[in-house]
């Protein structure tokens, strides 16, 4: 009965989450009870296969241009097995889980592998599917399975006997009567293993002192995980009404040519070519120019013996040039 609830839970919820992600198969159905659901979602058809197929080509858009899907309608099996393997790449089945695909796996085998499928849709997780996972979350962690682990997780005690030796402890005392040695060598290995336990209870500082530690328990800590969750659903909420239409938006193309670098490279290259050259120009026009200057100023020995500058021979060699040239045409 409780597994029947729990499967009719489930197609809800999965029906819901195909709404929510305005899966074009189901508009216009309007099914209300679960047994036409599970007919829709669970038995072989090509609605379900189709209803699958979008699935897939949603959450990876290259599917629905692969071949598995321009050949479905004559090849199937091709396009059953690539589903699966889709579904391997995803960690949510194995690639030989064929009757996941086909639907003939359980109805419950078949609403979980379609519920995980529709989480990675864009807007397949609706916040009233949140919460119902919340809440069977929450049932799950406070049954009356799993409460004793809980309440040990919360308060954990350092206790070196279980209960089934304890239990043996017992019978033993009572079935024979052990010798003074045994009991000497019980007695000094249970000395020596109260020791060695209060060393180690002295080093925990969670069993140290229980009033300076937060008191927990199971209300409190459900109490904190329904905050959690309506923080959770309250963030769903904005982020797809406020934030779904920037985190989904293309991120900025850049050119993958390198081209541009190249060239932006060759000509800062050249650049430089061309600062060092002018830099050695400006260099050997300082070092003519000084040149120059120390020709023009440094006194040279003429045939006479006087001392005279470049302009002064230069002036003498011209003066007599032209009383030669007036001596030979007068």
């Amino acid at each position: 009965m409780a597994g029947a609830s729990t499967e009719e839970h489930l197609v809800h919820h999965v029906y819901a989450a195909l709404q929510a992600a305005s899966c074009p198969l189901v508009d216009g159905l309007y099914l209300q009870d679960a047994d036409s659901m599970l007919q829709l979602l669970c038995s072989p058809s090509q609605h379900r296969t189709d209803i699958l197929a979008w699935t897939c080509s949603s959450i990876h858009p290259h599917f629905a241009s692969s071949k598995a899907m321009s050949v479905r309608s004559t090849e199937p099996d091709v396009f059953t097995k690539e589903m699966a393997v889709l579904g391997q790449e995803l960690m949510l089945c194995k690639a030989d889980d064929l009757d996941l695909i086909t639907g003939d796996a359980s109805p419950q085998r078949q609403l979980r592998f379609l519920q995980q499928l529709l989480t990675l849709v864009p807007g397949g997780r609706t916040s009233a599917g949140l919460g119902a996972d919340g809440e069977l979350l929450l049932n799950e962690l406070f049954s009356a399975d799993s409460l004793p682990h809980l309440t040990h997780m919360l308060k954990p005690s350092l206790d070196p006997w279980p209960a089934h030796i304890k239990a043996l402890s017992k019978t033993s005392k009572t079935s024979c009567k052990p010798s003074r040695k045994e009991a000497a060598d019980v007695a000094a290995l249970l000395k020596l293993t109260q020791s060695e336990l209060e060393q180690l209870q002295s080093q925990c500082d969670f069993l140290n002192d229980e009033a300076q530690s937060p008191a927990f328990s199971p209300s409190s800590l459900r109490v904190a995980a329904c905050d959690l969750q309506q923080l959770m659903s309250t963030f769903s909420h904005v982020y797809e009404s406020d934030l779904r239409a920037y985190c989904s938006r293309e991120p900025p193309g850049f050119s993958t040519e390198t081209d541009v670098f190249q060239r932006v490279h060759r000509l800062l290259l050249a650049c430089n070519t061309e600062l060092e050259m002018l830099k050695e120009v400006s260099e050997a026009s300082a070092s003519v120019n000084e040149e120059v200057k120390q020709l023009q100023t440094k006194p040279l020995y003429w045939s006479r013996g006087e001392k005279r500058t470049l302009p002064d021979q230069l002036e003498e060699v011209s003066r007599r040039i032209g009383d030669f040239l007036s001596q030979v045409h007068p």
